[in-house]
């Protein structure tokens, strides 16, 4: 028998980066499969019902454009990229036995559903992993304030993040060797201090519905059972 959820619909938030090799622009199928593996295994012992947004950095980012190039069109080209990715996942779902439906914010008929928000909800109550695909569907919207938003509208109880730091840091990790990791912070205090971890419209969106966020490492994907039974982890916690 489950033990008690605190979070029973959960929208996860993947950085494309953990999809990649160690070169740039690169996929690396091995990481989608084991991955897709851990999360099954989660999925299935604690009953969530799990969306998942990505990100395409493994591939192309906007930001990442020449400064000659058309900031619009650059924002499509890292859309276009999280849809590879989830294609990938998908793939890598299904071939690992859960059913998945893929959604993407502006049509791609070909592969995959657009983004429809009763659709979501009826896969979802259908025990289908729901992966979310294209951002927002705008430019000069990160897959962040994707995240945000798609877990506001299918009423989501947590927003986690999984990255390749252990949480939220009061300085960046890698250059400041006195930075200490934040157990807990305020939406304001991330916005305000401008954190980094997540964008600011993504964090205002959060602190707006009150949806919680909790970022940990995607190395210790495990704890996301402590995160949706209410469990102390080795993350941080916006609230």
């Amino acid at each position: 028998m489950n033990k008690p959820l605190k979070y029973k619909r959960v929208l996860l938030k993947l950085s494309g980066q953990l999809f990649g090799k160690k070169e740039a622009n690169s996929i690396d199928f091995n990481a989608f499969n084991e991955i897709s593996k851990k999360l099954i295994d989660i999925w299935k012992e604690t009953g969530i019902d799990l969306c998942i947004v990505l990100g395409g950095g493994n591939i192309f980012r906007g930001r990442d454009r020449y400064k000659n190039v058309d900031e619009v069109t650059a924002d499509y080209m890292g859309m276009l990229a999280t849809i590879i990715n989830g294609l990938a996942l998908q793939e890598a779902f299904e071939r690992n036995n859960a059913e998945t439906r893929m959604m993407t914010a502006f049509p791609v008929t070909a592969v995959a559903e657009p983004y429809i928000r009763r659709r979501a909800l009826s896969h979802l109550e259908k025990r289908r992993i729901v992966i979310l695909a294209a951002g927002v569907g705008s430019p000069f919207f990160t897959t962040d304030s994707g995240a945000a938003l798609r877990a506001a509208e299918i009423g989501c109880d947590v927003l986690l993040k999984a990255t390749n730091v252990d949480g939220i840091f009061s300085a960046d990790p890698k250059t400041d060797e006195n930075a200490k990791m934040l157990r807990t912070v305020s939406y304001e205090e991330a916005i305000k201090s401008n954190l980094g971890v997540m964008d600011t419209t993504a964090f205002a969106l959060a602190m707006k519905k009150q949806l919680p966020i909790a970022v940990f490492n995607i190395e210790k994907l495990d704890e996301m059972i402590k995160i949706v039974r209410g469990e102390e982890f080795s993350g941080t916690l916006v609230k």
